[in-house]
Formats: C-alpha cells, sequence, structure tokens
C-alpha cells in the first residue's frame, strides 16, 4: 500500500503525446493520500485541458504567471513554498534544459526554479531527443543538482517505432515517490551495487511443462526497489512475471543454471548480494525435446531427478571479504533450526528466514516476517509487514553493519 498521506505534491505537465498518462498519475497519487497542485505548460494544454486537472484536484491549475488574483498575487511563489515534493510528468526536452539551466520564461519553469523541496522528473520524448548529447549534458547537470530521475522505458513510440523514452508508468512513478519518502531521502547505500535475485525458477520437463514453486517475487522485487531508493545502483536477476521496476537493470531468466550464470558472472562487481529468488531444488536429468502424451496404457509417469546448483553456495565460496551475501531460508517447520544451518553452511552473512506456511505471510502474499540471523549475534525478528518496508529495513540493517565494518 502506497502511503503519501497529506504531503503537497505538485505535479508539472509539459508538452508530450504521454500527458493523458498525468491525469492517472494524478488520480494516483490523491488515492495513495496526497493533495496535488497541477502546473501545466502551454505545450502540455494542447493534449490534456487543465480543467481535466482542475476536476481531479479541485484546486485551480497554474498555467500562466500573470493571472495573479487579489488572494494570491505571486501564484508560483506560494505553489514553490507549499511544495513537499514536485514531480515534472512527463519532463520534455524543453522543460529539462530549462530546468538545467535556470530559465523561467513561463509558470512552470518559474516555479520550479523557487522551489526548494525534491525535484523528481520523468522523462518523456522521442529516443533521438533523449539520446542526443544536448539532453544527457542538460540530465548529467540535473542529476549533480540533485534531481532524482525516473527513467524512461523502451517501447513503441508515438512515431510509430520503438526506442527509449517512453515515459515510466504512472504505478512506477508513485512507487519512486513513496520509496523516497518512506526512506526519508537517506542515501545510505549510495555508491554502493546491489545484485538482487527474484521469483521461482522454472526447470523445464519437457516444451510446455516445468518443476517449479509458488513464489512470486514480490519479495525481490520490494528488496530491489528499496535499494534503489537508498541509493544504489540496482540489477535485478527475475523469473517472476511482473513489471520491469523504474531505473533498475532487469535481467530475465527461467531455470537455475540460467540464474546461477545470471549471477555468477555480476557478483565480483556486487557489493551487496541479496538472494531472495526460491531457487528449485531438483529438476528433470532429461527434458523431452517434444511434449510427452499421455498414454492410455499407463497409469503415470516416472520422472528422474537431479539437484539443481546450489546459487547461494557458489555465490558465498566467491564472497570477498568486502561484500556483504544475503540468503533467504523459506522453510515450513524448524524455521530458526533450518534457517541457522544454513547460515553456517552457506557462506552468507546474513539470513532472512521466514515462515511460508503461512499464507498471510508467504508465497504470493503481499506482507511478509522474518527473523535476521546472522553469525554470533541474537536473531533479530522484524515484526509483520508490508513486503516494501519489511524490504526496507533488512537493507538499513545491512547498512549498519557495512557501517560498522
Amino acid at each position: 500500500m502506497k502511503n503519501l498521506n497529506g504531503m503537497h505534491i505538485t505535479l508539472y505537465v509539459s508538452g508530450s503525446i504521454a500527458a493523458y498518462k498525468s491525469a492517472v498519475l494524478c488520480r494516483l497519487l490523491i488515492k495513495a493520500g496526497a493533495d496535488v497542485q497541477v502546473v501545466l505548460t502551454a505545450a502540455a494544454a494542447q493534449f490534456v485541458t487543465p480543467l481535466t486537472f482542475q476536476t481531479l484536484t479541485q484546486r485551480p491549475v497554474l498555467t500562466d504567471l500573470f493571472s495573479a488574483t487579489s488572494e494570491d498575487p505571486i501564484k508560483h511563489i506560494s505553489v514553490a513554498d507549499w511544495t513537499d515534493i514536485a514531480i515534472v510528468a512527463p519532463a520534455s526536452a524543453d522543460l529539462l534544459a530549462k530546468m538545467a539551466h535556470g530559465l523561467a520564461d513561463d509558470a512552470a519553469s518559474s516555479t520550479l526554479l523557487a522551489t526548494v523541496a525534491p525535484k523528481f522528473v520523468a522523462p518523456a520524448m522521442n529516443s533521438h531527443m533523449w539520446q542526443n548529447p544536448a539532453t544527457q549534458r542538460n540530465v548529467a547537470q540535473l542529476r549533480a543538482d540533485g534531481v532524482h530521475f525516473i527513467d524512461p522505458g523502451v517501447g513503441f513510440l508515438a512515431e510509430g517505432y520503438s526506442g527509449s523514452g517512453r515515459l515510466a508508468e504512472p504505478e512506477a512513478i508513485v512507487d519512486a515517490l513513496s520509496d523516497f519518502i518512506r526512506t526519508s531521502g537517506q542515501q545510505l547505500l549510495a555508491g554502493r551495487t546491489v545484485l538482487v535475485s527474484a521469483g521461482g525458477t522454472r526447470e523445464a520437463i519437457d516444451p510446455v511443462r516445468y518443476i517449479g514453486n509458488r513464489s512470486s517475487g514480490k519479495m525481490g522485487y520490494a528488496l530491489a526497489r528499496a535499494a534503489r531508493a537508498l541509493g544504489a545502483q540496482v540489477t535485478l536477476v527475475t523469473t517472476a512475471p511482473l513489471p520491469d521496476p523504474s531505473g533498475i537493470a532487469t535481467v530475465r531468466v527461467e531455470s537455475a543454471a540460467q540464474m546461477q550464470q545470471e549471477m555468477t558472472d555480476r557478483f565480483a562487481t556486487s557489493d551487496i548480494t541479496l538472494m531472495a529468488a526460491a531457487v528449485a531444488d531438483f529438476a528433470p536429468a532429461e527434458v523431452a525435446k517434444h511434449k510427452i502424451k499421455k498414454q492410455p496404457d499407463t497409469t503415470g509417469l516416472d520422472l528422474q531427478l537431479q539437484k539443481t546448483p546450489d546459487i547461494l553456495a557458489s555465490l558465498g565460496k566467491r564472497k570477498r571479504s568486502d561484500q556483504f551475501l544475503l540468503g533467504f531460508a523459506a522453510e515450513t517447520d524448524d524455521l530458526l533450526k533450518n534457517a541457522s544451518a544454513k547460515l553456517a553452511a552457506k557462506g552468507a552473512d546474513m539470513f532472512a528466514a521466514n515462515d511460508v506456511s503461512n499464507p498471510a505471510i508467504g508465497f504470493g502474499s503481499d506482507n511478509n516476517r522474518v527473523t535476521l540471523l546472522t553469525k554470533d549475534e541474537d536473531p533479530l525478528q522484524l515484526e509483520t509487514a508490508s513486503k516494501d518496508d519489511l524490504a526496507l529495513n533488512i537493507l538499513k540493517q545491512i547498512a549498519i553493519k557495512l557501517r560498522d565494518n
């Protein structure tokens, strides 16, 4: 559940075909509890009318520097002072350039220049415009100035071809703002690289069937988002059919062998590795080339299974003293006993033990409860919480250990 209760969020909408998504974003922000003030550029008003946003927010939309009233003669300054978080979505190349160079020739650019609250931008433009060196110089300058970017995605563009430059989905933008608020802007993992695995592996029986488990990948995705919110550069290796999280390099795999390859390739350059995936313990020894048919003269099917690679243990053997490795122990019985045995055997620095037999906190649920086990320390139980909040708490504990070491 995204909680923006009481936050004053100013939504800037600039000229882009993606401006229609800003109405959806506005509605989601309000649904999450925020008070929203909208500022439209003249170009944006050609795509979505001020009346749309006024109806959604029940607040007058700021479009003109020179529409002052006796009640509020300096409207752009009062909006800037009112703002807790500013979000520009979509952010056009033109508005990014104005922000980077401190130009203030309309209501949006003037209000942004006067805003001292944290600023987020979600660019949207043609891929050639996004990749243009001038735009990238402006982006680099804004990042250096402390502006937070919700990077554009890759997909079908208005021009009729695919490329980078698509506006991030409204839900991803709300996630980014919510994560920032939950972390209070703390960049505890700034400069760190984090590698996360998520989801349950699928071990093929034939071209259409597989052995798997009930893992949804939600915990791994929550860890990846939390790490990014805390300032880390994050790579997510996943089997889960969930959307790619914004600003996170996402690598898709299916089997344990594929996951082992991708995790091993990236492990040496990662400061923190979070092995949240539920890797199948066994896989068919042979994969049928064609779909196995049900035969009328047989009553069953015998499968010869073999062990899958122990990814966590193999990473534990490679781990350097300056790296941190977290494993998960998804258990249905003897939780702490089983997790402690894994901690001793796998070479991890910490284990998060969770009881997946409880449907309220098991596979597929939105909540979780874990006990953190570290060598030579008492277990630390983290109370039941949303997976997003729990992920943040886990990473804060890791950040403390990294700082102390």
